[in-house]
């Protein structure tokens, strides 16, 4: 997400690096360079432009500070005009204030609103609601099917009846949430296009019949500057409360997420990045900014790390990591919640400079999705025995066995035992050192950092 984009612009600042003053000359560079970026992460020339001429006047003739450098001041005011750009303090999220709160789900088809619908009962549900979602697209049976299929997993009850009535199957759909002490309903729509005058009055009669508290629609990042054109089209005939970008991992361009927003004058409330049900986010412009820049969304990432946290879990590993009996149950057991959390290289990316660091440059494979596919095959390979006992798969034979039995080489096998001793090591190292507290803060912060952030 954005990853493109990230790259060019900081390519761009850091032309500044080394420089005492901001000046027109090595500003000129700078800001062509960033304009070029986003001209290339599919921006609108007119935006770019404005976005170019509000850089300049705020820059030129700005003064070092003691703490700050010209590459540290265009950052600032990059990221400023970013926040803007992306609805600034506008209210993000949704806020459930009526019971029940019908949240109606529209878009073109294709846009992902079934599995959004999905995700976001989901994103309620973790949050301590009662939500359901009612399969109103009455023209594509599957969406049935792919409603019933994502969310039977997750126990979340889904309305369906056989009717062509749309109509009719929201009132039933009602009766239904009160009957059932529902108190969300997430009504998933059927994909329609601006210029179907018979679909389009469909959706605006449907709106008119439920009566919804919050209207979202639904747009795929990946259609770029046609996302925003599409968005205006259903504007006119929805007002809807607000956007949804889904694809944003296909995307590394990302310039629709970027500008949609001040163009339609709507926040984006939620962002979909990843195919898993838990792959959803709010959307808060100052830390998407801050992710464009390469500085990192340390909030985000506490968020995400506090939904998979277990304090008893967690006193338990700190247990074994001080006694250095870390073993690959234990480090199974980490790579699945690590996966939980969502897309490994997006999670990375919320680290404050990672991106730009050696280590992520030397080691960018590790990351890969791929690559722990490739050790939880490993793992699986092993005995229990040797799971709990890692010392022994030292042995050649067991090593030759567990390549065979994952499908991986010998080469790798080796990689892995290498990669998991080193985190022994240094697991054990910092206990040696009286560091115990470094690692029980690692475990036990996370339950109240998000506050103090």
């Amino acid at each position: 997400m954005f990853e493109s984009l990230q790259e060019k612009i900081n390519k761009a600042i850091h032309v500044l690096k080394g420089h005492s003053k901001i000046t027109e000359i090595n500003l000129a560079s700078s800001i062509k360079e960033i304009g070029q970026a986003l001209i290339d992460a599919d921006v609108n020339y007119q935006i770019v432009k404005d976005f170019i001429k509000k850089i300049k006047k705020k820059s030129l003739g700005k003064k070092v500070l003691t703490s700050l450098n010209p590459e540290q001041i265009i950052i600032k005011i990059v990221y400023d005009e970013l926040v803007t750009l992306m609805g600034g303090k506008s209210k993000v999220g949704i806020h459930i204030s009526s019971n029940p709160f019908i949240i109606l789900i529209c878009g073109l088809q294709g846009s992902g609103k079934t599995s959004f619908s999905s995700k976001l009962s989901f994103f309620f549900k973790k949050r301590g609601h009662h939500p359901m979602v009612v399969a109103a697209d009455i023209y594509r049976p599957a969406a049935i099917d792919q409603l019933n299929l994502l969310l039977k997993k997750v126990n979340i009850p889904v309305f369906s009846y056989e009717s062509k009535n749309v109509l009719d199957i929201i009132d039933r759909s009602m009766n239904y949430a009160l009957e059932k002490k529902r108190n969300i309903i997430i009504i998933d729509t059927a994909g329609r296009l601006g210029i179907d005058e018979k679909m389009m009055k469909e959706i605006k009669l449907i709106k008119q019949h439920a009566n919804p508290n919050e209207i979202l629609f639904v747009v795929d990042a990946m259609t770029g500057q046609d996302a925003i054109n599409s968005a205006q089209s259903f504007y006119k005939i929805l007002k809807y409360n607000g956007i949804v970008m889904t694809k944003l991992d296909g995307d590394t361009r990302g310039g629709a997420a970027i500008t949609i927003s001040s163009v339609i004058r709507k926040p984006i409330k939620f962002i979909s990045n990843g195919e898993k049900i838990e792959d959803i986010e709010i959307f808060y412009p100052n830390r998407i900014a801050n992710r464009i820049l390469g500085r990192g969304d340390i909030v985000s990432l506490v968020e995400k790390v506090q939904e998979q946290f277990d304090e008893k879990k967690a006193k338990k590993i700190y247990h074994k990591i001080s006694k250095n009996r870390f073993n690959f149950n234990d480090l199974l057991n980490q790579i699945k919640k690590l996966k939980k959390m969502g897309n490994i290289k997006n999670i990375i990316s919320m680290i404050p400079g990672i991106q730009n660091s050696n280590f992520f440059q030397k080691n960018n494979h590790i990351f890969d999705h791929h690559s722990f596919k490739k050790i939880e095959s490993m793992i699986y390979s092993m005995t229990p025995y040797e799971r709990r006992h890692p010392k022994i798969v030292s042995n050649i034979d067991r090593k030759k066995r567990i390549a065979m039995g994952s499908g991986v080489s010998l080469f790798d096998v080796n990689l892995c035992l290498k990669q998991f001793n080193n985190i022994s090591q240094i697991m054990k190292k910092i206990h040696e050192n009286s560091g115990k507290e470094m690692v029980k803060q690692f475990f036990y912060d996370m339950m109240n950092k998000k506050n103090e952030l």
